[in-house]
Parts: C-alpha cells; structure tokens; sequence
C-alpha cells in the first residue's frame, strides 16, 4: 500500500510535464528572449538610414568656407567664389606681391591680425583671415545702403587695398558724383587714380594706383563665379529633393567631417 502512495504524485507529475509540453507547441508558447537577445532584435529592425550633405561640393575647402561665412554672415558661396578667382582653390599659390594662401591674403594683413608667420598658408587660418579682412570693408562701407553695390565696394578693395577705394570715392564726390555708387561713378576715378592730375590731388592719401584693370576684373570674375557655385547649388538642391521623394531611408547631414 505504501509503494501505491508514491506512484499517484509521480503519475501526476508525469501528466502535469506532458501537458506543458504539449501546450508549447499547440499553442506557440517559447520561453522569452534574454535581455541581450531582445536588443539584438530590436536594433535589426531599425531602420537604418543612409545621409547625404545639404551642399554642393566646390572644393576641399568648403568646410572652411562655410565656418568662415558663418562667422561674418555672408554666403559661404561667395568665399569660394573669391579662392577661386584668387588661386584657383590651389593653396601653394605665391603671387609676385607676396599674397599667399588659397584666398591670397597679403602678409602685412596678416601680421595685422596677428598671424603667425607659420599659418599664413594654413587653409582654415588662411580662410578665416580673409572673413576678417572683408568684414573690416563690410564695416567701412556700411552707409553704402545697397547690399550689391555695397559688396562691389568691399570686393574692390579685397583686391586694390581700402586706402585707394576711399580715394577714389573722394574724387567722385568732388566732381559732382555718387560716392556710395560704383559702376560709372567710383570705378571711373579708381581709374583716374593713375593718371598725376587726380592721384595728387590732396584729397588721395594713397598716391597713385596702376592696377585698376586688375580690380575691375577680380569684382567681374567673383560675381561671375558666385552666380556659377550658386547654380551648382541650386540644381545639387534639385537632386536631392528628386532622391529622397524616392527614397524614405534618406536624410539630409546635419554636419560634415571637417575639410583638411
């Protein structure tokens, strides 16, 4: 009787084991995963997304560029119009004058801001140099209220120096022209700054100024090469918009790695 005791909760238990069993595959029941197993699974099914940069790329400066407009509020476009016109974005450029760097800045202004002489053609110091430079003319021609004309001015004197611009707007002024206008009026006395009976006048403190032809087409050329990076802009934004209305695993960067 007592060997009959020990066989009913073995029997139970058997039936018991045989029904969890059973219930596993009737009714799909699995034990969980374990917590490493679950973020596996999870981070399978993320999707993953591919990026592509908001900018067309015009250099291997462009990173530089686009810090240095930041810092001045100006299209980086229009920093990458100036390096190409000035050295055609080569960084090992040394003109006759000693302008060095892909934005040909001259040694004397960047001894004025302090440069080292062993970062003069270090491209971002290069490059932010040049913002400096042309928010200094920003500053000078402020009352000049048009912003085109205003950038023509400041761009004149990027290349011929601020003391020859100021010059040669004193001279407008004084036979009867715009001093804050440059096509016809200002650009005609830069011109007459070559000849003696303007550039000693008493009213030019920065005698006379040979490379006018120069200026003329440095101003033409950025205009030229700002509307062309801008067009490159324009149709790089065309593509992108085409890309991602077809792709839902694209994003725009925020940020890039910076430029060497």
């Amino acid at each position: 009787m007592k060997r009959r005791n020990y066989i009913y909760p073995i029997l139970l238990l058997g039936i018991f084991s045989a029904f969890i069993v059973a219930g596993d595959a009737i009714f799909g029941y699995s034990k969980p995963d374990s917590t490493d197993s679950m973020q596996t699974h999870k981070v399978e099914n993320k999707p993953e997304y591919k990026y592509i940069s908001p900018y067309a790329r015009l250099s291997h400066y462009d990173e530089h560029f686009r810090a240095a407009a930041d810092s001045i509020g100006y299209d980086w476009k229009l920093f990458a119009a100036i390096a190409f016109t000035e050295s055609r974005f080569d960084s090992t450029v040394v003109s006759e004058a000693g302008a060095c760097g892909v934005m040909q800045m001259m040694p004397s202004t960047l001894r004025g801001f302090k440069v080292p002489d062993s970062l003069y053609n270090d491209n971002r110091t290069n490059i932010m140099a040049a913002a400096r430079l042309l928010e200094a003319h920003d500053n000078h021609f402020r009352r000049i209220k048009n912003p085109e004309e205003r950038m023509k001015f400041i761009l004149a004197s990027y290349n011929a120096g601020y003391g020859h611009i100021i010059d040669a707007m004193k001279l407008a002024e004084k036979y009867g022209y715009d001093k804050h206008v440059w096509t016809g009026s200002v650009d005609s006395f830069l011109i007459k700054k070559s000849l003696p009976e303007y550039y000693t006048d008493t009213l030019c403190l920065n005698g006379e100024f040979k490379n006018w032809k120069q200026t003329f087409a440095f101003v033409k050329q950025v205009y030229r090469h700002w509307a062309r990076f801008n067009n490159t802009q324009e149709r790089y934004n065309d593509s992108i918009e085409i890309v991602m209305k077809n792709d839902t695993l694209i994003k725009i960067a925020v940020q890039q790695p910076v430029a060497e």
